[in-house]
């Protein structure tokens, strides 16, 4: 089976070697395979989905690669509704799962900046990447990165900004809760910074019940069932639903890596058609 990543970490992430050895482990041979190379997809049984972090800038060709292969997880509908934020967020609203306030920006339409410092990103997108927060005297500057962001046919998003801000991060691994962390991800300011993702500050957690209803809320909305998710946080409101390409910082609870490759070995022997 292939753990799909990206030309730019060809080997995998962080929680690519213990969930490979955990897979051999249960007779399940696994290697990274980079999703937009010269890859023989037909000799893989399964494909999940683990660090496609570039899939952003050309997302068309992501989902078009995804929909060409024969099983791959978590599943195009899922991997189809997650990779746009516009869409889940919007459906998350409507459901009445607590979201972080956000407003979209088309292609097209008016950007008024917001009276309050605020975030500026585009509504598909990655690792961070044309990310920024501003003050409310900024306005030229954010205008221009919505104007690049419209630039490349995408939707900008807005959100308030909310400081150094600390999530709590609820990691679901075949729709059982896992384990959690902390995590605090700086914005650059004022303008884009260019990486291919930004850095982060993670510990330990552990996730309230009135959480776990938040995340699980939000996990129910996926068009599909779900081998791996997580759910970001703030103040008790979804930041982010990650259920297409996310960490899930596997060394934050203890036999992870063994419950997720456990997890796939029954995807493996599920009947297939």
């Amino acid at each position: 089976m292939a753990l799909v990543t990206c030309a730019a970490i060809p080997e995998g992430d962080e929680d690519s070697p213990a969930l490979v050895d955990a897979l051999a482990e249960r007779g399940v041979e696994a290697s990274p395979a980079v999703w937009d190379a010269d890859v023989d997809w037909a000799a893989f049984d399964l494909a999940v989905v683990r660090s496609a972090w570039d899939y952003a800038e050309r997302l068309d060709a992501f989902l078009a690669w995804a929909r060409s292969l024969a099983r791959v997880l978590n599943a195009v509908p899922v991997l189809e509704w997650n990779t746009n934020k516009e869409r889940y967020l919007t459906d998350l609203a409507a459901a009445g799962v607590p979201v972080v306030p956000t407003s979209f920006v088309p292609p097209g339409a008016v950007f008024d900046p917001p009276d309050e410092p605020f975030v500026v990103k585009p509504a598909i997108s990655a690792g961070g990447r044309s990310s920024a927060w501003f003050e409310a005297d900024q306005a030229d500057a954010a205008c221009k990165l919505v104007a690049r962001i419209h630039g490349e046919a995408r939707t900008a998003m807005v959100q308030p900004y909310l400081g150094d801000v600390e999530e709590t991060d609820l990691v679901y691994l075949d729709g059982v809760y896992s384990h959690a962390l902390h995590r605090r991800v700086p914005l650059p300011a004022a303008g884009d910074r260019e990486v291919f993702y930004l850095d982060e500050e993670l510990r330990p957690a552990e996730a309230s019940d009135a959480e776990r209803l938040v995340a699980e809320a939000a996990l129910a909305l996926a068009p599909g069932d779900l081998l791996y998710g997580r759910v970001d946080l703030v103040d008790g409101a979804v930041l982010e639903l990650e259920v297409a390409e996310p960490s899930l910082y596997l060394s934050f609870g203890a036999g992870t890596a063994e419950r997720l490759a456990d997890a796939i070995g029954r995807h493996l022997r599920a009947p297939t058609g």
